[in-house]
């Protein structure tokens, strides 16, 4: 296969799909192209049985009125996937015998759950209540950031205003910081309860966190924000990208998305005007531990004006190879190491669960680690009636999962497995004998589903040095080569890389003259 397209995507995750919908709805002929046998990527679902697990995010933001996937449907013109609001958003227990934290929806009864768990903290909560405030005016003008030229820097001055120009002063501050600023930076309970909540979305603890992003993240779980719920599974919000993408609708040849078909190459074409992509299409469900399933499989080749990575900046210099410049190829390589995942995905009879159990809950827990465990609601498509999924991830060292021999392999795995449940049943009483289902993914068996290097889970680590304006840009170096998804800003989660797509469409759009702008 041997064509010219106007835009090559590289990765359907939920970054690469919205890119792609975004690009064939102005108009422009585009390919989207994906190693696996579905789109998703950590964002995509499986299924055993009667039973259908959410693979790596299992909660979305952003579907709220004027919440980015909100307005990025209705430019798209396809309905948002249904879904219900959290509340709470998660139940927290610090494992420390005291009472659990419900972080509900209602402002209110929030303000008044924290006052009762935290005393004295007042202050820090209402400087975080500042800074997301003036994060979401910010943030609603659709910035560049990091901006690497006039363009740029006009749409990221144009979205400044006065509550901007008082939280930068706290650009090089952490979450850590504002606690002590506020007089309760001895309140360890409350350290313990924003490490754990800021490592979901950060990737970092509270004194690494920015605090810029912090203050956001401690507030998406109420109103008029919040989490939500998909019917279905997560792949509800792929179908509906799927079929955006499909439609296209821009007056242009619209967008096509090709599985199985696995990237190895990126070359410059045309004196630098445009970029050459090879790859395989590969057999079976298209990765095996990351490689192709077989031998001997049939080359792709196209030519591309532009091409937008939406895959781990960590995977571009073997993509790119002498293509890629010596000083940008030591940003990429000090990036640092995002953590990999471990992930227990299991089933259990509803009678089980203690009555009214969340959605979502924390448990502080030593080993393996802290849990995120979510659980599905009655009909929502993820198991029978009467039944439910429980799903219980890890945050872990990735590469230490590599290189194991078979043995020691099986060994790490089972005491990992053997951990999870112990806290599984210290947090919400469930014994051997209640399991229907059991399962556990390490870093391998990401880096396999989604090709990832490492199998990395979520983007680079939101601290200060690499928050905002000192992330790695949307905008490379190379002409025609974009990058978008949860390293790029503003972050990990649906709606994070969400906003990184539409930056980079924006840009690459500007470069031919076109504009881009999403009504509110």
């Amino acid at each position: 296969m041997e064509h010219r397209v106007d835009v090559a995507v590289v990765g359907a995750g939920i970054a690469g799909l919205t890119a792609a919908a975004l690009l064939a709805r102005a108009g422009l002929k585009v390919e989207l192209l994906e190693a696996h046998s579905q789109s998703g990527g950590c964002a995509g679902t499986f299924r055993r049985g009667p039973y259908t697990f959410d693979v790596g995010a299992t909660q979305v933001a952003g579907l709220e009125a004027e919440g980015i996937h909100s307005r990025l449907f209705a430019h798209l013109g396809v309905p948002a996937p249904e879904a219900t609001p959290l509340d709470p958003g998660c139940v927290v227990d610090l494992g420390d015998g005291s009472a659990p934290i419900h972080l509900w929806r209602d402002p209110e009864r929030w303000r008044l759950e924290r006052q009762r768990q935290f005393p004295g903290s007042e202050r820090f909560w209402q400087l975080c209540a500042a800074i997301h405030r003036a994060n979401w005016h910010f943030a609603a003008k659709d910035p560049v950031l990091p901006a690497r030229n006039w363009w740029d820097w006009g749409q990221l001055l144009g979205s400044l205003g006065p509550g901007n120009l008082a939280s930068g002063l706290l650009t090089g501050a952490t979450i850590a910081n504002l606690q002590d600023l506020c007089g309760c930076g001895q309140d360890q309970r409350l350290r313990r309860f924003l490490d754990l909540q800021l490592k979901l979305y950060s990737q970092e603890p509270a004194d690494r966190t920015a605090a810029l992003y912090g203050a956001t993240v401690l507030a998406m779980a109420q109103a008029p924000l919040g989490l939500f719920h998909l019917q279905g599974s997560m792949q509800s919000l792929c179908d509906a990208l799927e079929s955006a993408l499909a439609s296209g609708s821009g007056g242009g040849d619209g967008g096509v998305l090709r599985l199985r078909h696995q990237v190895g190459q990126l070359e410059a074409a045309n004196a630098g005007q445009g970029w050459r992509v090879r790859g395989k299409v590969l057999a079976g469900k298209g990765l095996a531990n990351g490689k192709a399933t077989k031998t001997n499989l049939e080359s792709f080749e196209l030519e591309a004006a532009d091409v937008v990575i939406a895959i781990p900046p960590q995977a571009l210099p073997p993509l790119l190879g002498d293509a890629l410049k010596v000083n940008y190829k030591q940003c990429l390589e000090g990036l640092g190491e995002p953590s990999g995942a471990l992930v227990l995905y299991g089933a259990v009879d509803r009678s089980a669960l203690p009555p009214d159990c969340a959605s979502h809950l924390q448990l502080a827990w030593e080993e393996p680690g802290s849990l995120f465990v979510s659980i599905s609601q009655e009909g929502d498509g993820r198991a029978p009636a009467g039944q439910a999924t429980v799903i219980a991830s890890v945050f872990t060292p990735a590469k230490q999962w590599f290189g194991l021999e078979p043995q020691a392999y099986a060994a790490k795995k089972a005491a990992a497995q053997l951990g999870i449940n112990r806290g599984l049943s210290a947090l919400l009483q469930l014994e051997p004998g209640d399991w229907r289902h059991q399962e556990l993914a390490t870093p391998r068996g990401f880096a396999g589903w989604t090709g990832r290097p490492w199998g990395y889970v979520g983007g680079l680590g939101q601290h200060p040095s690499r928050f905002g304006p000192f992330g790695l840009p949307s905008r490379t170096p190379l002409p025609g080569l974009w990058l978008c998804g949860d390293a790029i800003y503003p972050g990990e989660g649906t709606a994070g890389v969400s906003i990184s797509a539409l930056t980079a469409c924006r840009q690459l759009l500007q470069a031919r003259g076109i504009s881009l702008a999403l009504e509110r």
